[in-house]
């Protein structure tokens, strides 16, 4: 007789950041040999859950310099390293193309444009951030994602103070997801502009047109966003984070 083995974890126990770890993973679906690179507890697990499962081409890194052999848990060493990244060789493939990153936002628009760099006008900013620090060429070179773990109206705005990222209005390369604790988008909307692709587990529709800050592209039927299967789960909870960092990211 086939079967889970008893206790074996199932999509239905997933937790809202692990949904949000398998959203992650989705946007890396069909790169095959590129570099993923992830910003944020999230989005970085997705990227090892990526090449763990369905990517198995995918180059990733300890968080730094290593491409490691395996996909590690968070926070561990390198252990078998597969190659050395310096900045240099890191450039090249921002500048060719073979780098798929996902990146934070301060700010997003409905183009997809993002804010790193300062809140409130530019002469005299409320809040200085990191600057623009690598998004321009990101954005204009590169495939880009967004890993937002807190959907609010004071991060998807109208406009944004400071374009660091540039969105489909201003030359984007490829905007690929944008993935939030709600739900996850993209920019096929009209004339390039934020849609709606899925919600996640136990959100209403309603919620996340309340907490955007802009009109919001939404068909008519929106679908929930895949659970994580039994080994993703596993992957996720016993290889990857076993010590739950996701939960601390995203709240359950």
């Amino acid at each position: 007789m086939s079967g889970a083995p008893a206790g074996a974890a199932s999509g239905s126990d997933a937790t809202r950041a692990e949904v949000c770890v398998v959203a992650c993973a989705e946007a890396w679906r069909g790169d095959g040999e590129v570099l993923a690179a992830a910003m944020g507890v999230c989005s970085v697990l997705g990227a090892r859950l990526a090449r763990l499962t369905f990517e198995p081409g995918l180059l990733t890194t300890d968080g730094g310099a290593l491409l490691t052999a395996e996909p590690i848990p968070l926070g561990a060493p390198a252990g078998a390293v597969e190659g050395w990244m310096p900045f240099r060789d890191h450039l090249w493939l921002v500048l060719n193309g073979r780098r798929h990153v996902m990146m934070g936002a301060s700010q997003i628009d409905r183009h997809g444009n993002t804010n790193i760099s300062a809140i409130g006008p530019w002469a005299k900013p409320v809040s200085q951030l990191l600057g623009v620090r690598g998004a321009p060429g990101n954005t204009r070179l590169n495939p880009t994602s967004y890993w937002i773990p807190r959907h609010s109206t004071r991060v998807f705005v109208e406009r944004v103070d400071t374009v660091s990222g540039v969105g489909t209005d201003r030359g984007a390369h490829g905007l690929r997801r944008v993935v939030t604790d709600l739900g996850v988008f993209d920019l096929g909307g009209p004339g390039g502009t934020m849609r709606l692709l899925s919600a996640h587990p136990g959100v209403e529709v309603a919620e996340i047109i309340g907490r955007t800050g802009f009109a919001l592209d939404v068909p008519a039927e929106v679908p929930e966003t895949r659970r994580p299967t039994g080994e993703e789960l596993r992957l996720i909870r016993e290889v990857l984070d076993p010590e739950g960092r996701r939960d601390r990211e995203v709240r359950p």
